[in-house]
């Protein structure tokens, strides 16, 4: 039985307590709480019979404790997560790892020199119709890639953002862009491969917050393929959409719902018998449940996460590059060009 503590009880706490309190992960159970705001750990300790700590060193101190998922303030994961590593314990980070590259590199470095896994929460890639797209990819059926596209249409109103001083705050969250879409954008990756370049613009709408709540990017990648990145929280009185668009020479699809999470479009060219019932019966709203049990499963079996630090980094890496590009009003690259390198250097 993999032992799971929480750090961090705020807004996304209630997904990751109601699943590993609630028995709803074989393999794993729910051990302890912590947060600094006692109230917040005392209302979870309370609802699942757990301890609640009020200081991540008291956590760590708990040698019960097999895994720490940390959920408290993206700028803070890096600090965190090290602390974390260190204890020997595994590391489960919410999205995203952490807010700059060399911070990511740092918890990448920690967890491999404490000899723990790090895994990094994309679970819209296990959502069932994303899992059924992603077969389709491997198996060829898209043909040549042509356009990708991620629709972000929430509402976040500004109480949303008074809730916690640290939304919408550079610090210790960024904007739409790093919060909200950042697992739309790692998934518009994950299908079209890497990034060449971006061009992106981002305003603050509606919101009195230090970030952007609404913005758009267009990306190449390296296949020839585009992409195009439309992401807010100022959609009004609710929620839109939250969807992704495959396009390629011999097929579309489109996966929508609020978190990718319907099947809107389904179109091959060549058609198979399981095409028409592509859309499952139950459908994930989201993918936490199957994401726990692939931690589950990594660390009972010794196997390979699919998203470690090394993609947690990827995807914070094409954040940071549309960033930079809304500072500049110019098109970025994400990978540079060497001038002093000597590796792979001819004499």
């Amino acid at each position: 039985m993999i032992k799971i503590a929480l750090l961090g009880c705020g807004r996304i706490a209630k997904r990751h307590s109601d699943l590993l309190g609630g028995g709803h992960i074989n393999g794993a159970e729910l051990i302890g709480v912590c947060d600094i705001i006692r109230e917040r750990a005392d209302a979870i300790s309370t609802r699942f019979d757990v301890p609640a700590y009020y200081d991540l060193a008291q956590l760590l101190e708990q040698r019960n404790v097999d895994v720490v998922s940390v959920l408290t303030p993206s700028g803070l994961h890096p600090a965190h997560a090290i602390a974390v590593a260190k204890a020997g314990k595994h590391v489960v980070v919410e999205k995203p790892m952490a807010l700059r590259l060399e911070d990511a590199d740092a918890m990448i470095e920690a967890c491999d020199a404490a000899g723990v896994k790090l895994f990094v929460v994309k679970q819209n890639r296990f959502n069932v119709p994303v899992v059924k797209a992603r077969e389709a990819l491997d198996a060829g059926r898209f043909g040549r890639l042509v356009l990708g596209t991620v629709r972000v249409r929430w509402c976040r109103e500004q109480s949303y953002y008074d809730q916690d001083a640290w939304r919408g705050t550079w610090a210790y969250d960024g904007g739409v862009l790093a919060n909200q879409a950042s697992h739309h954008i790692d998934m518009l990756e994950w299908f079209f491969g890497d990034v060449v370049s971006v061009h992106a613009r981002a305003i603050t709408a509606l919101v009195k917050i230090e970030a952007e709540d609404t913005a758009i990017a267009t990306l190449k990648f390296r296949n020839g393929a585009l992409g195009i990145i439309e992401a807010t929280t100022a959609v009004r009185p609710k929620d839109l959409e939250g969807s992704l668009s495959i396009l390629g020479e011999k097929g579309a699809v489109e996966i929508a719902g609020f978190a990718v999470n319907q099947i809107r479009h389904w179109r091959f060219v060549d058609e198979l018998g399981s095409d028409k019932e592509v859309n499952p019966p139950n459908v994930y709203g989201f993918g936490h449940q199957a994401y726990y049990e692939h931690v589950v499963d990594c660390l009972q079996n010794q196997s390979a996460a699919l998203v470690d630090g090394f993609q947690g980094r990827k995807s914070l890496e094409l954040i940071s590059a549309l960033y930079e590009s809304i500072e500049t009003g110019r098109e970025v690259a994400l990978r540079f060009s060497p001038r002093l390198c000597r590796l792979g250097a001819m004499q």
